[in-house]
């Protein structure tokens, strides 16, 4: 449970979340928690054990200087560690996604990343985040923007309800009675149909009956116009 300093109040597992909701004030945790984001932003999973690794690494780096070893002498022992790391894993490939457009490939490769954040569900969701993802993925690049897919809540359902909608997702009901169109001819306005109303008021002396039906049809005039 992390309180922000908006008073926001988030119940989550996810480590990424946590520091980012976190004020942090330390130099060290400060550039802990950025490679914590790094991570988030990389590879969208694994952001606990970068922290976790980053503070042991730092726990043992203070026995060391209490040993009496400069802390330039610890880092080279680090980087040194760091190429021998990269080059053990890169021998430690079990398995790697050919075509990223393949649906069954690409469920295979997000699935334990899905799993660590909800357990249990990760076959339903991997097969529709991977549908969302082919849909959003650019013909070209192998780079993929999350910003592409977006969820919307609605309101009553369970989350077996959910499903992949490729298009625009409209929450709010219909304004007629018409609920359902085929072959239906759409209209898209960028302006709000309601009259423009003046800052100042004005006062109307109407002396006959006349003058009332005029006035309404001289802005029923301008209305229409405007449509």
């Amino acid at each position: 449970m992390v309180i922000n300093h908006l008073e926001k109040l988030f119940v989550t597992s996810d480590a990424a979340t946590i520091i980012k909701e976190t004020d942090v004030h330390h130099p060290a945790a400060k550039m802990i928690a950025q490679a914590a984001k790094m991570q988030e932003d990389e590879a969208g999973d694994a952001t606990n054990l970068v922290i976790s690794l980053a503070g042991e690494l730092l726990t043992q780096a203070e026995a060391l200087i209490k040993m009496g070893l400069h802390p330039s002498e610890i880092l080279i022992g680090y980087e040194k560690g760091s190429k021998k790391a990269m080059e053990i894993l890169e021998g430690l490939t079990c398995w790697q996604a050919e075509h990223l457009r393949n649906k069954a490939q690409l469920v295979k490769s997000i699935n334990t990343c899905i799993a660590a954040k909800q357990f249990g569900l990760e076959d339903f969701l991997s097969s529709l985040i991977a549908d969302a993802c082919i849909h959003a993925m650019p013909k070209s690049a192998n780079r993929f923007n999350v910003d592409n897919v977006r969820v919307q809540k609605i309101l009553g359902g369970g989350i077996y309800d959910s499903e992949v909608v490729h298009g625009i997702v409209v929450v709010r009901g219909s304004e007629t009675s018409i609920r359902s169109v085929t072959d239906a001819k759409v209209a898209v306005f960028n302006t709000n149909f309601e009259m423009q109303q003046g800052e100042t008021k004005g006062t109307v002396l109407l002396k006959n009956a006349e003058d009332l039906l005029n006035y309404s049809k001289g802005e029923e005039d301008v209305f229409e116009k405007f449509i």
